[in-house]
């Protein structure tokens, strides 16, 4: 699953004993040669739906970690790009990749591990990087569109409105906070019993083990997941998600979710 760059065994069985931040501080410097790494197919993916909704001025990316989110952002919005994470090991990846325009060299191109779905880094607006926990977001409504990839296993269901009314508090008026979601397995199937048992593992783990480590997949649920951007505030509606293919039954296999702020 993993390349010669990515993680030992010994040290993802130690970031799985730790807690979620410092399991990420741990994790930064080999994240983007694992493949939690949100696939480029789904950035692009994404991005080209999105740029239907635009044009926007600034954007932020929710739990940003390396900042491969930040590298879509940097193709859709012309002002401003802001990433928020809380480990400062994965801010200090993604600053990496995306350096300012000072102290990147004229002769080189984007940082090794820069994602490769985004702007290069010499190009787009430039970005700004907030330590900070997205349950308890820092910001005025300033930002036209909001994303996120992949951090949503992170939070227990009865934190995820927290999380919401916070996107939207960082909002405009009119502002749209997207983000994928895939369908789910067919009870029974291989992806269906693998997730499972990772959820099931995780239980007993944060059950026996003390920092929790938060991470489950069977928990964002669409239709929770609707209700609570309603409650929040948002109107939301979804988009197939064409280009990431279909299901034998015609269905999209993933979706975005567009929540807007009225």
């Amino acid at each position: 699953m993993f390349t010669e760059q990515g993680p030992t065994v010994r040290e993802l069985a130690v970031q799985a004993l730790s807690s979620i931040e410092h399991g990420y501080d741990l994790l930064a410097p080999k994240f983007d040669h694992t493949p939690y790494r949100t696939p480029d197919r789904v950035l692009d993916a994404v991005r080209d739906e999105v740029r239907r909704l635009g044009p926007f001025d600034a954007g932020l990316d929710v739990c940003c970690g390396t900042g491969a989110g930040v590298g879509v952002l940097r193709q859709l919005c012309g002002e401003r790009v802001v990433g928020v994470d809380f480990s400062a090991g994965m801010l200090a990846e993604a600053r990496a990749a995306f350096p300012p325009e000072g102290e990147r060299p004229a002769e080189e191109g984007p940082a090794a591990g820069a994602p490769a779905a985004g702007a290069p880094a010499g190009e787009g607006p430039a970005v700004d990087w907030v330590r900070a926990d997205a349950r308890s977001l820092p910001f005025a409504p300033a930002f036209d569109l909001a994303l996120s990839f992949g951090a949503f296993g992170h939070f227990l269901p009865a934190e995820r409105f927290g999380l919401f009314a916070g996107v939207h508090g960082s909002l405009r008026p009119g502002g749209r906070f997207v983000f994928p979601i895939g369908a789910p397995p067919p009870v029974g199937s291989r992806a269906y019993w693998t997730l499972f048992g990772f959820d099931a593992a995780m239980r007993v783990r944060n059950a026996l083990w003390r920092p929790q480590f938060v991470m489950y997949y069977r928990t964002f649920r669409l239709g929770d997941v609707l209700e609570d951007l309603t409650r929040a505030g948002f109107a939301a509606r979804l988009r197939p998600l064409t280009e990431l293919g279909r299901r034998p039954d015609g269905s999209p296999r993933a979706r975005l979710v567009v929540a807007t702020r009225e």
